[in-house]
């Protein structure tokens, strides 16, 4: 993933993307500060909230045994190592690079954690369900991710991930259909949602 990240940045400067050489006033200074300070956090909880995925579909999978789960675990496991390697390039903490199952530094995600367990152990249809809801949530602060920065980097590992959140998105959708259940949208419209499932 580094190497991606490196031949990103290369095809970027490439392209003659070059940042302002014009002084800035202060107020200019005060709202660039502002905005890296809104991306530095949505990088953070970007990579939590993969990592939110990642252990909830692991806690699934213990419990359903369903490779559903385990797979897409796998996948989410992916998605927290390319955003991890924006912060490594980034040379920012990581909050999840010693985190354990379950555990983590944003206290809203901890929570969230918890009740989503709770609920997918209800029932193995309850379980897909809570896969749905997490992807809905996830491909709409992704969207959100994308519109807040104008990286290139960060903006193609972003893309990268909505799409891989749009196809668990359609996984989990099938496994309900199975036990004739459809999914609500709760986070997207019901048009994006719609959109998702029909494309290929």
């Amino acid at each position: 993933m580094r190497k991606t990240l490196i031949l990103s940045v290369i095809f970027v400067v490439a392209m003659g993307v070059t940042l302002s050489a014009q002084p800035m006033n202060e107020q200019q200074v005060q709202n660039e500060a502002m905005v890296e300070t809104s991306v530095t956090q949505g990088l953070l909880y970007m990579v939590e909230e993969e990592k939110l995925a990642r252990d909830v579909y692991l806690a699934l999978y213990e419990m359903w045994g369903n490779r559903v789960f385990l797979n897409i675990a796998k996948a989410e496991q992916q998605h927290m190592d390319e955003v991890s390697a924006v912060l490594h390039d980034k040379e920012m903490d990581n909050p999840v690079e010693t985190s354990e199952i379950g555990v983590f530094h944003n206290a809203e995600i901890a929570k969230l954690y918890d009740s989503l367990v709770a609920q997918g152990s209800t029932s193995i249809e309850e379980a897909f369900m809570v896969g749905a809801l997490i992807e809905d949530l996830d491909i709409h602060d992704l969207q959100r991710s994308i519109e807040a920065t104008d990286d290139e980097v960060e903006i193609w590992v972003y893309n990268n991930l909505l799409r891989g959140s749009e196809n668990h998105m359609r996984a989990f959708v099938r496994q309900l259909g199975r036990y004739g259940l459809d999914y609500t949208a709760r986070y997207i419209s019901d048009t994006e949602l719609s959109l998702i499932l029909t494309r290929r």
